[in-house]
Order: C-alpha cells, then sequence, then structure tokens
C-alpha cells in the first residue's frame, strides 16, 4: 500500500508540474501576444492623432490671424469623437471643441480643457483622461507660430485590447483544462506498468527471504518488461534482480548443506578411531586377559594413523581453500607418474597397472612436487580401491607446447550417473555401488576432493567420464614457461571445469 500511494504522489506531482509549465507557456505566449496587439494598435492610433493634428495644423494655417478660431473642424474627414484645440504662445488653450459629429462640434467644459494642460506642441504623445469624455491619446504641433493640439478617445484600442486578453485567458484555461486531463490519461497510463512492478517488489519485499525459502518469489510479468520503456526496463531489471536473488539464496541454501554434511561426515570420521581407541585403552587400563597388549597396542596405532590422517587431508583443504600458495619448482611428471605406478603395483599387485608415454615436447611443470605426486597416488588409489582384482589401470601422460595431461583410466564397473556431478565433493563415497578390493579400511572420501583443490591450487583443470567399463580421470596442467594461473588460485574455481 504504501508503493502505491507513493505512486499516486508521484502521479500528483508530476501532473502539478505539468500543470505548472503548461500555465507558465500558456501566460507567455498571452502576455507576448498582448503586447504586441497593444504596440500594433497603439502605434496606429498614434499614426491617426498625428494625420489629425496635421490635418488641423493645415486648417488653421488658413486663418493665421484668429487664434481662437476652430472652423477647421467643420471640415470633411475629421474622426467623431475627436478633440482639438487652439494654443497661444505660451501654451494656453485658446478654445477646444468636441467633434460630435461631422460638421458638429462642441465646445468642451472648463474641466475638460483643464485636462488637456501642460501639453507642449512638440509632436509627443500624451494620454489624458477628460472628464465625461474617456481617455484620450493627444498631441500638439507648431509651424510658423500657429500651435494646434489634436487628440482622439483610445475607448476602441482599449476594448480591442480588454476583448483579445479575456478570449486568451478563455482559451488558455479551456486548453489546459484539456491538456491535464488528457496528460492525466497518459501519465496514468503509463505508469500503470510501474505501479504493477512496484507492486511486485513490495511482494518481493513481503518474502520470508531470511529463513532460507527458495524460490517461488513473484516475477514481473512479460507484458511490464518491454525494453522500449522506462518501466519496461524497470521491470526487466527487478526480474534479473529476483534471479539473482534466488540463485544466490539457492547456492546460500547448497552452502549451508555442504557444510552440515561436511561437519556430520567429518564428525563421524573422527569419532569412529576415537572410539576405538579410547576402547581398546580402556581394556588395557582394566589389565583384562581378553585381548593382547600387543594388538590393542597396533589397533591404537592404526586408529591414530587414520585419524592422523583425516586431521591432515582435512587441514590441507582449509590450506588450499584460504589460497597460500605452495612450493614451485619445475618437475617432470612423467618420471613423477612412473614413480605413482610402481608404488600402486606395490601396493595392488592384484591388478593391471600400464603407463603410456604420448610426449610432443618435455613434461615439465611448474608446482609442488610432493603435491602432484599426492594427486596422482590419490587417483591410483581411488582406481584399486573401487575396481575389482584383474582390472587394468592405465596412467597415460600427453605433453605438448602448452599443456601437460594426464589420464587415469580403469575398464571396472564404473561410476553410478547419480553420483557423478558429486564425486570431487568431500566425503563423497562410491562404497554401495563400487566393489572394494577386501579386507580394507573404509576411507574417508576426502581422496578425490584433494585431487580437485591441488590440481585448481596448480591453475589446472580435472574433469571424469565414466560408463560402465570405462572410467577416465582427466589432469590438465600448464606447462613451464607457459602463462599459468597463479598457484594460490581458490579450489572453488574448478568446480565449474569438474561438472562439464
Amino acid at each position: 500500500m504504501t508503493a502505491r500511494r507513493r505512486l499516486r504522489s508521484m502521479r500528483t506531482r508530476l501532473l502539478l508540474f505539468i500543470g505548472l509549465a503548461l500555465v507558465a507557456v500558456c501566460t507567455a505566449m498571452a502576455l507576448t501576444t498582448v503586447f504586441v496587439q497593444r504596440a500594433y494598435l497603439y502605434g496606429a492610433l498614434d499614426e491617426r492623432v498625428q494625420n489629425s493634428v496635421e490635418r488641423c495644423l493645415g486648417g488653421a494655417a488658413l486663418q493665421p490671424e484668429r487664434e481662437d478660431d476652430l472652423g477647421f473642424l467643420h471640415e470633411q474627414g475629421h474622426p467623431t469623437g475627436m478633440v482639438a484645440a487652439r494654443l497661444d504662445d505660451d501654451g494656453t488653450i485658446v478654445s477646444a471643441a468636441l467633434v460630435e459629429k461631422e460638421y458638429a462640434t462642441q465646445p468642451l467644459t472648463a474641466a475638460q480643457t483643464a485636462a488637456l494642460k501642460g501639453i507642449e506642441a512638440d509632436g509627443s504623445k500624451h494620454t489624458r483622461t477628460l472628464p465625461g469624455l474617456g481617455t484620450y491619446r493627444i498631441t500638439a504641433v507648431e509651424s510658423d507660430g500657429i500651435r494646434v493640439l489634436a487628440g482622439i478617445p483610445m475607448g476602441d484600442v482599449q476594448h480591442m485590447i480588454t476583448g483579445m486578453l479575456v478570449a486568451e485567458v478563455a482559451i488558455a484555461a479551456v486548453g489546459l483544462a484539456v491538456a491535464g486531463c488528457v496528460c492525466a490519461v497518459v501519465i496514468r497510463r503509463q505508469l500503470r506498468p510501474l505501479g504493477r512492478v512496484a507492486g511486485t517488489a513490495v511482494e518481493v519485499s513481503r518474502a520470508p527471504l531470511g529463513s532460507g525459502v527458495v524460490g517461488g518469489l513473484t516475477r514481473v510479468a512479460e507484458r511490464d518488461t518491454d525494453p522500449d520503456s522506462e518501466a519496461g526496463q524497470v521491470g526487466a531489471a527487478l526480474n534479473r534482480m529476483i534471479d539473482h536473488v534466488e540463485s544466490s539464496l539457492s547456492e546460500r541454501q547448497r552452502t549451508e548443506e555442504r557444510m552440515r554434511r561436511f561437519l556430520s561426515d567429518a564428525s563421524h570420521e573422527l569419532r569412529t578411531p576415537l572410539a576405538s581407541i579410547a576402547g581398546y585403552a580402556e581394556l588395557m587400563n582394566r589389565g583384562t586377559d581378553r585381548i593382547e597388549p600387543v594388538l590393542a597396542w597396533r589397533r591404537v596405532s592404526a586408529e591414530s594413523a587414520r585419524m592422523t590422517g583425516l586431521v591432515e587431508d582435512l587441514l590441507l583443504l582449509a590450506r588450499l581453500d584460504e589460497g597460500r600458495p605452495l612450493e614451485s619448482a619445475e618437475v617432470d611428471l612423467a618420471a613423477l607418474v612412473a614413480e605413482a605406478v610402481w608404488d600402486a603395483r606395490a601396493a595392488g599387485g592384484d591388478h593391471d597397472w600400464q603407463l603410456e608415454l604420448s610426449l610432443d615436447a618435455p613434461a615439465l611443470v611448474n608446482g609442488d612436487e610432493a603435491r602432484l605426486h599426492q594427486v596422482i597416488a590419490n587417483l591410483l588409489a581411488n582406481a584399486r580401491v573401487h575396481t575389482p582384482a584383474g582390472t587394468r589401470v592405465v596412467a597415460v601422460v600427453e605433453a605438448n607446447s602448452a599443456h601437460c595431461v594426464v589420464r587415469v583410466r580403469d575398464d571396472g564397473p564404473g561410476i553410478p550417473p547419480a553420483l557423478l556431478p558429486t564425486v570431487f565433493e568431500r566425503f563423497t563415497r562410491a562404497d554401495a555401488s563400487r566393489t572394494r578390493a577386501g579386507g580394507l579400511e573404509g576411507g574417508s572420501g576426502l581422496g578425490l576432493a584433494i585431487v580437485a583443490a591441488i590440481t585448481a591450487a596448480h591453475g589446472g583443470w580435472i574433469d571424469v567420464r565414466s560408463e560402465p567399463g570405462r572410467t577416465e580421470f582427466t589432469v590438465r596442467l600448464h606447462v613451464a614457461g607457459a602463462d599459468a594461473a597463479p598457484a594460490a588460485r581458490r579450489v572453488d574455481q574448478w568446480s565449474a571445469t569438474s561438472s562439464r
């Protein structure tokens, strides 16, 4: 409701602004028209006054010896309502009369004559109000000692200007009313999509985002996302923002779920050896004969080593997550893989181990030799543990001028499709679907996560493809001297590549 009130307030302010602008424009146009017409009409009136006074001066010049003679007013052509007067040498009015109609005059009263005093015979125009007659435009001229005054009433001009002003005000008022109605309709129609967008924003703001609920957020309708309009651009931007919010919430939820699962798995993995150590220690403290001390110490030692390995793996992943740089030196990847294959053959003699080299260039990379050895060893151990006896495991090393590639493939039963997208996540196990070598302890599920993290820390990529009868892990690294990403790259950068 608040958004709608704000929209109505904005619409009201917009209409008020447009109304004031229209009033200002109309007022300026009306005043300009009035001033121009007034100047034109006054100019025409002054020209008539000038013609009349010159005609009167010509008539008075016929009898220069009679200063009070106004006989020239009886001539044809003088406008009705004109006043005329004769002045002496001092500028005093000697006689004055009003032309009532053609050939008929009427002397001015004393008050009317007094209103004409003070006008110099210099041809300048004056405006005077004569009692009982109205406002006149008057001028006086002199020629050869003859001084004549003439004036024409301004009533017609004033009435015309007043009428024109009234007409323009009426027209402007009607125009403003029509323009205001049209603007109100247009603005209401144009702001209607913005109102719907605001309503959507209000609904989204009321959604319980803090509760972690993902999805179901209201979107702006497609009709209100037209990129050719400003409101449509706002609607489209709001939809994109809502998409970002939902994706961020989904990512946060996935992160929280991974963290909860990680803590649960880590707690479970650590609790198992701790429980074994505590149990054997308790039996040894009791001095019972049901268990030999040597066997107890062996189990305690084995469980301690298992727990130590798990803690070290977790510590390594934490350091890689922090982006700590690894040691960097030139490493011969072919020799390193060959050594790892020999170690794997010694640990799993019941598998068929093979090494293939396809080198178009020296297989030299910059990195931490111990960590790279751990990558290859973990991949080979993963193939040994999760495949039955007799499985062929092939380690392939390829090198060109830009990259070194290590492929570890086996012809075992393969990784279940449902497990494949999360195979590089921590504490992911395939025990339920892939055969384990008999007699081996369960793994922690961190081996492939460590492989992916170390590969990413070296600026490389890791990929896996699997189907029944063929599983292949591919590690791709930059050769020494090539443009490579910094070794301190964070682990989360490999996730986009590993999901291909």
